[in-house]
């Protein structure tokens, strides 16, 4: 059972101020000294680095929580918490797993309260991962454009699904004090208390790009000092007291906590642990935390390194894992690095097994709007004003250092760019929803792809990536 209090924290429509309000109390709470476990609805990448920012001691002009032993010190990741790539029946275990020893968890959901996959219902959706969490919702509603009208917004929200409990409402954008007793007035009629009144504010927002707000990792002084104003106006408008009173009214959960516990690659002789590269750095920010906790507890040495600065892979690399990120933002910094550019292409000939998704597809081609990269693919990429989004759904077209053939995976694709080919002689995947199509490369040990997946939902994909790794380092 795991009774850790726990909010979702929700809107009608994306735009609302979700982030602003869910980091903000994530920063708040751990101000008060509560270890806070940051999670997020879908699969999103950019807003659980700012969460992991805000439970971060310190991130927010305070000395840090004092919560469990050892949970207070602990640096927590943001983690997703997506019903579609994992499946519903991951969601308790994951969320457990990343709540373990915490006071408190902070849920952001996606879009608005119900909306999820498309054409798949409720799949996905906030709402979904709030009921299969047992947890209240609070839900964040721009009010700058209403007043009486608020209440029959969130009183629809609220009768929808009775499975759903709205246990309060933050108004965000409020105007004047006349405006606040207005909406208030009105919502006393709704039955749901108002915790939290946000005034329109200045310049606490992150700034966006093509793909939504701008990675903490590249901004991250400046971060650090709009977490300190976000979590003051988040304290000086919320009723932090009643918020954690109803965190503290969730039920208890009948999971068992998600355990990285795949089946660890038998050692070979003389061979120890394979040191397997993970690029990160301001241009290669997208990452799950379960992969690299897949990758360990299958019996490798996980090292990160920075494309950017980094002239050398770590020493002893057997494998590379290149996530996404944005390296057409760096595209000249990422070319201007030759040295490691020649090590990756290096190593991708001799036959170690390379896993790359989206950003890390980009950098293995032959080129990034003009600028050199690694060269390891015979194809060149672009910037294109066509939005590529969505749910995936593909199966691998042959064996590789990732997947065994016919294995099925769910994905989600995001991006702005266009490779030519898309495809190699050997594709990696079979894409089989929402359209029919073969994408990525699969060459010696290289799996690259658009396609970003989620290990914890196929831990497979790290033991035969680790064992990959094993078998090459006894043949090289």
């Amino acid at each position: 059972m795991v009774n850790v209090p726990r909010l979702v924290i929700a809107a009608p429509s994306s735009g609302s101020g979700k982030t602003t309000v869910a980091t903000g109390l994530m920063a708040a709470f751990s101000e008060r000294g509560l270890a806070v476990s940051p999670h997020k609805v879908g699969p999103d990448y950019i807003d659980p680095g700012y969460h992991a920012l805000a439970v971060s001691p310190g991130a927010s002009g305070a000395p840090g929580p004092v919560g469990a032993p050892g949970a207070a010190s602990r640096v927590r990741p943001g983690r997703n918490l997506d019903a579609y790539m994992c499946g519903p029946g991951l969601i308790g275990p994951l969320f457990a797993h990343g709540a373990a020893g915490c006071d408190l968890a902070v849920v952001e959901g996606v879009m608005g309260l119900y909306d999820g996959a498309s054409g798949q219902g409720e799949l996905a959706s906030t709402a979904q991962v709030s009921k299969l969490l047992r947890a209240p919702v609070v839900l964040v509603v721009d009010a700058s454009s209403q007043s009486r009208s608020v209440a029959a917004l969130v009183h629809g929200f609220a009768s929808w699904d009775p499975e759903v409990r709205i246990g309060g409402v933050i108004l965000n954008k409020v105007a004047t004090d006349r405006h606040e007793r207005l909406l208030r007035d009105a919502l006393d009629e709704s039955g749901v208390p108002v915790m939290g009144v946000l005034r329109r504010a200045d310049g606490v927002t992150a700034p966006s790009r093509h793909l939504g707000l701008v990675p903490v990792a590249e901004r991250r002084a400046e971060a650090v000092g709009s977490m300190r104003e976000l979590a003051e106006r988040v304290r000086a408008g919320c009723d932090l007291e009643a918020l954690l009173a109803l965190a503290r009214s969730a039920p208890a959960l009948d999971v068992t906590p998600w355990e990285p516990a795949v089946e660890p690659v038998a050692p070979v002789a003389g061979a120890g642990r394979p040191v397997i590269a993970v690029a990160g750095g301001s241009a290669f920010t997208f990452s799950y935390a379960e992969h690299t906790e897949l990758l360990t507890a299958a019996g490798a040495d996980v090292v990160p390194f920075d494309p950017l600065r980094d002239e050398e892979l770590p020493e002893g690399t057997r494998g590379l894992v290149i996530g996404g990120g944005f390296p057409e933002v760096y595209a000249p910094e990422l070319s201007a690095n030759e040295p490691l550019r020649k090590a990756v292409a290096e190593l991708a000939h001799s036959g170690a097994p390379v896993a790359a998704e989206c950003a890390g597809l980009l950098y293995l081609a032959r080129s990034l709007d003009g600028a050199p990269m690694c060269g390891v693919l015979a194809a060149d990429a672009r910037m294109s004003g066509r939005l590529t989004l969505g749910y995936r759904e593909a199966v691998a077209v042959g064996d590789s250092a990732l997947a065994r053939a016919g294995t099925r995976v769910r994905g989600h694709e995001f991006h702005r760019t266009v490779l030519e080919p898309g495809a190699g002689a050997a594709p990696a995947w079979g894409m089989t929803h929402p359209e029919r199509r073969v994408e990525g490369f699969v060459q010696r040990g290289v799996h690259a792809s658009y396609l970003h997946t989620h290990w914890a939902a196929a831990p497979e994909l790290a033991r035969r990536f680790v064992e990959r790794c094993l078998v090459e380092r006894c043949t090289a």
